[in-house]
């Protein structure tokens, strides 16, 4: 039978191509990248977990189906973009594709690096907001060392790390970085920022296409206070506009997630009010609300609810043609999520980044154009492997995704991770251990 885009939803819908199959197949076919990340994420959702994993399992089929479903508008789309709540703003996919036309000198100049030849399988679980690059990085990887084997599941931030802190894997992917009391459990973790991204507001409100929302303001709405549309600080927000009086349904997500960790963590700093009744975590008691598992349920809860609002990554929303707001940034604009606005919120931090590199970097306090929802995604490490093959691979593996794999993640809605957080990862790198030796010594 000839290979058709049908044919090839159907397999994902049902599980029946792996993750590289489904790259290999949708080269063939010619695919859009965003429509290749979201059946990514419906592939993710319905392949099998490590054996401790939970998160995620219950929701496997809807998942699918919505990713698939998705894809399948995005296929027929030549151009998919977040809808604009703010015609004044540059679009999200403009922005995206400004970003992928300029790498980094920093990510292109290890072209002529290759990765030891070395034989070994890693593990690895976490981040499902990572969780397309990471499937495109390891497809790349493979043509440099075809000898190692990368296996990474999309489980949550939260699971991510348990898997991690117990031994189930090799590495972690997350959104939100380990915890004091994490670090505990697993002594001299690294943290890798590997991606740098934007969350997303979204809305279905029937004739409202564009919308302002402050922090304070999107704070109160989360924690109930605000329950109507039309709302006073809602329409402070947005004057002159004409705002319904229907109610507005909270969604949130019901996982552990560190899409949920930057959310919250953003909420804290513009809202002392969420910062001493709820504050930040990847699993937070919300006030008010439904539950979505993993974004393809936080969006569904807000295309399938009138009046809803929730929170989604912003590669999502543009996949799902997702009504986005405007978010008031701290030096007083309102700016749409985009790569050039997470960007210039991130170069906000630049000049006070923590040894560690475990830093939220929402609402940055200079900057006419960042957004300030914005997060790194990290991969983490342990300082020390005892199969010394493990560790060779896992550090040039890191390596590539944070030089060669920028350019790549760029075509996925990602921003580039800043040079100066290069500078300082590398160094953490370079602390792997084997045997009481260093494994890896970066490039000059």
């Amino acid at each position: 039978m000839e290979e058709t885009t049908e044919s090839l939803f159907k397999d994902v819908l049902i599980g029946r191509v792996s993750r590289r199959q489904l790259l290999r197949r949708a080269g063939i076919l010619g695919l859009s990248v965003p429509t290749i990340a979201a059946l990514l994420a419906a592939c993710g959702s319905s392949s099998s977990t490590p054996t401790t994993s939970s998160a995620g399992a219950s929701t496997a089929t809807t998942a699918a189906t919505t990713a698939a479903t998705t894809a399948t508008t995005a296929a027929a789309s030549s151009s998919p973009a977040v809808t604009s709540a703010s015609a004044a703003t540059p679009g999200a996919t403009m922005a995206a594709t400004s970003a992928a036309a300029s790498p980094s000198a920093a990510s292109t100049a290890a072209v002529a690096w290759t990765p030891r030849d070395v034989t070994t399988k890693l593990t690895g679980s976490g981040s499902s907001f990572v969780d397309p690059a990471m499937q495109l990085w390891i497809q790349k990887y493979k043509d440099l060392a075809p000898h190692v084997s990368i296996n990474y599941q999309s489980v949550g931030s939260g699971q991510g790390k348990k898997d991690f802190i117990g031994n189930v894997t090799d590495f972690a992917g997350t959104d939100a970085y380990m915890t004091d009391d994490e670090l505990k459990m697993a002594p001299g973790s690294l943290h890798i920022p590997v991606v740098l991204g934007p969350e997303a507001i979204i809305f279905n409100l029937s004739g409202v296409s564009s919308l302002q929302l402050s922090g304070p303001t999107l704070a109160d709405i989360y924690l109930g206070k605000i329950t109507k549309w039309n709302d006073p600080e809602i329409a402070a927000d947005n004057p002159g506009a004409s705002l319904p009086s229907d109610s507005i349904t909270v969604v949130h997500r019901s996982d552990g997630s560190g899409t949920t960790a930057i959310f919250t963590n953003y909420l804290s700093k513009v809202s002392p009010e969420w910062m001493s009744k709820v504050g930040f975590n990847t699993a937070v008691q919300w006030p008010v609300g439904i539950g979505g598992e993993q974004n393809p349920g936080v969006a569904a809860g807000v295309q399938q609810t009138p009046g809803a609002i929730g929170y989604v990554e912003l590669a999502y929303a543009i996949e799902n043609k997702l009504t986005a707001a405007s978010i008031k940034n701290a030096a007083g604009k309102w700016v749409m999520p985009s790569l050039e606005g997470a960007s210039a919120d991130a170069a906000g931090f630049l000049n006070n980044l923590p040894d560690d590199l475990r830093v939220f970097i929402t609402n940055a306090p200079t900057g006419d154009t960042a957004y300030p929802i914005t997060g790194f995604s990290w991969v983490l490490l342990r300082p020390s492997y005892d199969d010394v093959n493990k560790a060779n691979a896992l550090t040039d593996f890191c390596y590539f995704c944070i030089t060669q794999g920028q350019t790549i993640s760029q075509t996925l809605q990602y921003a580039p991770i800043p040079d100066e957080v290069k500078t300082i990862e590398l160094k953490k790198i370079e602390q792997v251990m084997s045997g009481g030796k260093p494994v890896f010594t970066a490039p000059a």
